[in-house]
This record gives structure tokens, sequence and C-alpha cells, in this order.
């Protein structure tokens, strides 16, 4: 049976990118404890983290394996004992599809695992949708009290059970407050994977970043990138800043380059951090470092960025070449969860009592998501048909057979066609585009 409340538990994790896995992994700490043993799962896709993406998240977990969605629901129901808690760090339909296979891989269980799930950052896009797929978990956790008054209100208004939302903080703020200016004085632009998408709005950013270089020869200006080429994360990257850069006439300014790696590391030296609507952004606010959310591509859904309407911290490139420096508004700060306060220490209190009050119970019901083949039957079986599962949660014919190891033929397989989809995305499919608009 599952570990008592005396005992230090034991967490699972399941995660399908980089970023979603280091949102999983460092929540499993937040709400269980440092020396609880992790297991971690990596779900084989597009976007399967790298060693190298890995490295950079720096959270290591006791064990690590690649597999299916059929593979971690066998290992689930084979090892249910294993594990205390399981925390699902996925996109919405494969949360909604884990749902309905471990509640039929753990049928008739009077103890289970407490499951876990939640958003890898700020949600600005499919809020019915996504949360919807995620009602079942036990906990849904919702980074701010903005969020969890958001999510409360879309279960309720399908007479769906809300006492699953539960508000705690994205488990990767901290890091030392912003003081003093550094020498030089440094520029950080986020950038992101798919915001914005297009390859003229991600040059025209890429050019605004350059010029400000040119304007302030004393700044260091970095653009702070999330992955190399030829590697995934959570969204599709079709036109790489790394391939735009190349085609800036005369290079880059020498007071201008490229980075990788932690991004804690990389705001330790920040002055002024500039994203179009990334999560980085509230990293920085956590800390007090100035930061700027662009309205040059306008302040729109498809951004990201009307999210941070009210913040204080929406500006133009124009304005920061002009010196503007802002400064974000403490209650919209409060509110979204950043607890720049000083109050994040306690963020995840009511998230671990809950996972220890859960522990401690005699029997949990079974997972019982909202969507069911009553609820929405044209809508459930493709979510499911998706990670090859049945209506009621059994694996489809031809699924991968249980114990099945991948075998050093059958590696060196998946990896080449891993690299032949990315290779597509990112060099065939704008080829292919351009040619259309011929």
């Amino acid at each position: 049976m599952p570990a008592s409340t005396s005992e230090t538990p034991r967490v699972a994790v399941l995660a399908d990118s980089d970023t979603r896995w280091k949102w999983g992994a460092l929540t499993a700490r937040r709400i269980t404890t440092d020396e609880s043993p992790l297991g971690g799962f990596l779900l084989r896709g597009r976007a399967t983290p790298t060693p190298r993406q890995l490295d950079e998240v720096g959270v290591r977990a006791d064990s690590l394996d690649e597999v299916t969605a059929v593979e971690f629901l066998r290992a689930m129901e084979r090892d249910a004992d294993r594990y205390d808690v399981v925390v699902l760090a996925l996109v919405g339909g494969a949360v909604q599809a884990m749902l309905h296979g471990l509640a039929r891989a753990w049928q008739g269980r009077t103890k289970r695992p407490v499951v876990v799930t939640g958003y890898v950052g700020v949600v600005y896009e499919k809020l019915a949708d996504g949360l919807l797929l995620r009602h079942g978990a036990d906990l849904v956790l919702a980074n701010s009290r903005h969020d969890a008054d958001r999510f409360r209100a879309v279960y309720e208004g399908v007479d769906a059970d809300a006492s699953a939302v539960t508000e705690c903080a994205l488990p990767f703020l901290g890091g030392a407050p912003y003081e003093e200016k550094h020498d030089p004085y440094t520029v950080v632009f986020a950038a992101q994977p798919s915001v914005p998408d297009t390859p003229a709005d991600r040059a025209y950013l890429l050019g605004r970043l350059v010029q400000h270089a040119r304007l302030h020869p004393d700044r260091e200006v970095l653009l702070k990138l999330r992955s190399k080429p030829g590697e995934h994360t959570t969204h599709i990257e079709e036109a790489p800043y790394q391939k735009l850069a190349q085609r800036i006439e005369g290079g880059l300014p020498a007071n201008c380059r490229l980075v990788y790696g932690h991004m804690g590391e990389v705001l330790d030296r920040t002055d002024l951090l500039v994203t179009v609507s990334s999560t980085a952004a509230l990293e920085a606010m956590h800390r007090r470092i100035p930061t700027v959310l662009l309205t040059d591509l306008g302040v729109r859904e498809a951004l990201g960025n009307h999210h941070f309407t009210g913040s204080g911290c929406l500006a133009s490139w124009d304005q920061l070449d002009a010196g503007h420096l802002p400064e974000a508004d403490a209650r919209w700060v409060s509110r979204q969860g950043v607890a720049a306060d000083g109050t994040y220490d306690t963020a995840f209190d009511t998230a671990r009592a809950r996972v220890t009050g859960l522990l401690a119970a005699d029997r949990l019901p079974p997972l019982a998501p909202y969507y069911s083949l009553t609820t929405a039957p044209g809508y459930l079986p493709r979510i499911l048909a998706r990670h090859h599962l049945a209506p009621d949660g059994t694996p489809l014919p031809g699924a991968p057979a249980a114990g099945k190891e991948a075998g050093p033929v059958r590696q060196i397989v998946r990896r080449a066609a891993r690299g032949a989809y990315r290779h597509g995305v990112q060099r065939v499919a704008p080829v292919i585009r351009r040619m259309g608009e011929l």
C-alpha cells in the first residue's frame, strides 16, 4: 500500500517537454519534500527533452524512463504500490487520457496514489478546454489567486466538482532580489518558441534587440534562448532566432549575443528583462527586476501579453530605447502569485497539507473526470485514441507489448524519426509555405 504520512512520500512525474519536466519535478518537491524519492517518466513525442535540456532544468530524478502513454499506464498498474503521488505535467489532452487510463488501471483499489496536475505558466488561452481536460485529478494546481478564482468558476459553470482546485504558485520562482545595477548594465530578451509565430515578426523583434544594442553600446544585450537548433520545447519553433541572427547585416554587435542555460542564473545578472509574454517575466517580477512585456506587435490574446494588462509593465522598444524603466504594480503582482512581498515560502502550504490529508485517508474515491461517454461522447474518444486508448481507458489493439524494452536498433530509429520530424518542421515546412505564397 502507499506510504503512510509518517513516511517520505514517493513521487512519479510524467512530463512531455523540458518546461513541463521542470514544472512537474519542482512541483513534486514543493508539495512533498526534497527527500522524496522521485521517479521520472518522459512521454515519448516530438518534444521529448534531450539530455542537455534536462541538465539545464537542473532537477534530478532517482530514475528516468522514456515511455509511451500505454507503457506508463502499465507501469502504474504494475507498480501502483511503489508511488504515493503522481504528477501529470502534460498538455491537457494527455492529462485527460492519463486520468481515464489510471482510473481503469486502479479500478477496485481502496488505496491509490494521489494525482496532481496543473499548468506550467500563464494561462492565457483555451481556459475552459484546458481546465476540463484536467478535471478528475485530486489536485488541480492554480499558480495564483487570480487563476484559482477562474478555475473554480469554469468547473462550477458546468456543474463539475471544483474542490480539486488548489491555489499555490509557480514552483520555480526564487533567487536573490534585485538590488543594484550590474556592470555592465544587462538587458535580456527572453525568447519564446512560438510567440510570435511568424518569421517576419520574429525578425522584427530581433532587429529591435540589435538596434537597442547599437544605441546603447555601454550595455550588454542578451538573447536568452530556450533550445538549440534541432531541439524542441513545449511548442514548435519554425523560425529559430539562431537562424535569423545569421541574416543580420554586419552580424550581431559586439555587445549583443545569444545565451542558453538556466533562467535563474541569467536573471542573476539581469537589470532589465524584456519579453513578449514568457513566464520568465513572472520570474523577474518575483525578484523585483524591472520587466517589460512588449507592445510592438499589439496587445493581443494570440501573443499572451494581454494577461499583463494592469501590471504597469507593458511598453515598446521605442520607449526602452529612450530609457523608459517600468515599475510593476504591487497589487497586480500579488494577485498573480508572484509573491515579491516575501510570502512565497508559504505558497505551497495548502497543497502540501491537502496531499498529506489524502495520503492519510483510509481510501480514496475512484478518479472521475468530468468528461465521460455521457458528457462528451463525440470528443472524449478522439482524445483517448491519440494516446492509443479505448473510450474505457484500456489500450487499443496494437499498443506496445507490456514489458517490451526498446533495443539499440529501436532507439536509433526513434532518434532518427524525431530528428526527421524536427527537420521537417524547421526546414521543409517553411519552404513549402513560401512556395505556396508565390
